[in-house]
């Protein structure tokens, strides 16, 4: 059987024959998909589970052992026919035959429901990419339909007629268009044959017991296999995306190492000004000395005017300060995204060798955080996840006054190390989510890891909402004062660094 084949009409037969629906009671609905429902049915103390597959690959009809899975809220179709079918009774099932008494069947399945003292028809289509249930009245008008195609009447008040004749295809449509484009005549093709009519048969389907029993075995293997090949290749594309977009990043981080090389030359101007601020007055833009640091050779350092000896020598210093704190950034996002890629690598070889279908997803979710750096372009600082909430990190007073400025609100979490300098920790909060205590210690261990206390592996952090925070009158920007503030100690674990750093969950 291959996988694209859909059930032929002698199979269908021998399904029915096999089911012999007439005068089961529908108790349940089910929809655990958006191609499908199970008809939970109950006949002569016995209970059966009839799945209707409207999957385009395999559209089908037969009994099936295994509970499948259901949304909590019911799908449309679903709490549809529960209004209208459940608790009713199959009075009889039977494929459509194109005309009263021909052999073979039309593959359509006609299901007659006595419920609440009338009779509806549950019609079953099992044409492929035109496979549907429609529900109607005994007259044919429809009620609802499974798939609502209005370009084909297949919608609620619209009359269905099963044996009504088929469009034609464009291809059998195609020799006329042709013929009425062309103003030449052309001969008149020989007659051909008429096609010998094809033969079907009921499928040799492997292993034990009838045949509803042996399609479910066989649609299982083949339905999961496929749900496991398209799991496998959309976490390698995810995985392909994140592999692409760390090396870019990569490649930005390690071009921006070149603007700090010469960090060291910034302090060693500054100490070149400091030692000739004698000789520098006010509104001079060059000062020319000898550059003690190389050979005493004369050097020209540019200055600013409006600033004073001493000033432009800061300046200098300023630049040493800034260079060495965004050297020491860079090569931690480097060293960061490198270990990211490394496990992305490793990943994307496990899914090509071995792929488990149980964290195929979240491979790709993860994959997918992996491609977020953890610079947020539109978020001062770091963002971290902790989920469902996101931990956002301000290592420096502008970054902090930001952040508190237009990223965070009331009832959002503000964590800090205590006794130490270091980052503001913002922990955003969704409605009506309290803050569990996995996240407050990831909170509390971003709040060591990036203080003053880093180096002593531990430390007392103190938390409270935002709300409670008040700014500090005359201190420089970013400071504030907490109230109602509680205390948690944590010490620094490299492993759950490492997962809020790649984005990983528990």
């Amino acid at each position: 059987m291959s996988a694209s084949a859909s059930l032929n009409w002698k199979e269908i037969d021998l399904i029915l024959a096999e089911l012999d629906l007439a005068g089961s009671l529908i108790q349940e609905v089910h929809q655990p998909r958006f191609d499908r429902i199970v008809l939970h049915l109950f006949r002569e103390g016995a209970s059966t589970m009839l799945l209707i597959s409207l999957s385009a690959r395999f559209p089908r009809m037969h009994r099936i052992t295994e509970k499948l899975a259901n949304p909590e809220k019911p799908l449309r179709f679903a709490a549809f026919l529960r209004a209208h079918i459940r608790g009713g009774r199959i009075e009889r099932a039977e494929q459509v035959r194109a005309t009263p008494g021909a052999e073979a069947g039309d593959r359509i399945v006609r299901i007659a429901i006595q419920h609440g003292g009338e009779i509806v028809i549950l019609w079953v289509r099992l044409w492929g990419a035109a496979a549907n249930a429609l529900l109607t009245e005994e007259s044919g008008t429809i009620l609802d339909a499974f798939f609502r195609r209005p370009k084909k009447g297949e919608v609620a008040g619209k009359s269905y007629d099963p044996l009504a004749p088929r469009p034609a295809t464009a291809a059998a449509r195609a020799p006329a268009a042709s013929s009425r484009a062309s103003a030449a005549p052309r001969p008149a093709a020989p007659p051909r044959p008429p096609a010998a009519p094809r033969e079907y048969a009921v499928r040799d389907l492997p292993g034990d017991g009838s045949f509803n029993e042996r399609l479910e075995a066989y649609y299982r293997d083949v339905e999961t296999r496929g749900d496991v090949e398209k799991a496998a290749a959309e976490a390698d594309a995810e995985l392909e995306m994140s592999e692409n977009k760390l090396l870019a990043n990569l490649e930005k981080l390690t071009a921006r190492l070149s603007e700090y090389a010469n960090l060291e030359r910034f302090k060693e101007l500054g100490d070149l000004v400091t030692s000739n601020l004698h000789t520098i007055g006010r509104g001079d833009r060059w000062v020319e000395v000898e550059d003690f640091f190389h050979d005493n050779a004369r050097l020209r350092i540019e200055l600013r005017p409006e600033l004073t000896p001493a000033q432009n020598a800061e300046v200098y210093y300023d630049k040493h300060r800034k260079a060495r704190l965004g050297l020491g950034k860079v090569e931690e996002e480097i060293a960061h995204l490198t270990k990211t890629l490394e496990r992305i690598r490793r990943q994307r070889a496990a899914v090509a060798e071995n792929p488990d279908p149980a964290s195929l997803g979240r491979v790709a979710k993860s994959a997918a955080r992996a491609r977020n750096p953890l610079r947020d372009a539109g978020t001062p600082g770091l963002v971290f996840f902790s989920p469902p909430f996101r931990i956002l990190v301000g290592r420096t007073a502008s970054e902090n006054d930001a952040l508190l400025r237009t990223k965070v609100r009331g009832n959002d979490w503000w964590f800090h190390a205590r006794d130490w300098p270091g980052a503001y920790v913002f922990v955003k909060t969704p409605q009506g989510k309290s803050l569990p205590l996995e996240t407050m210690i990831d909170a509390a261990t971003l709040a060591v890891h990036f203080s003053k206390g880093k180096t002593s592996g531990q430390g007392d952090v103190y938390y409270t909402r935002v709300k409670y925070l008040r700014r500090a009158k005359g201190a420089k920007k970013g400071t504030v004062l907490p109230t109602q503030e509680k205390n948690i100690h944590v010490k620094l674990d490299a492993e759950r660094i490492e997962r809020l750093k790649t984005g990983e969950t528990t």
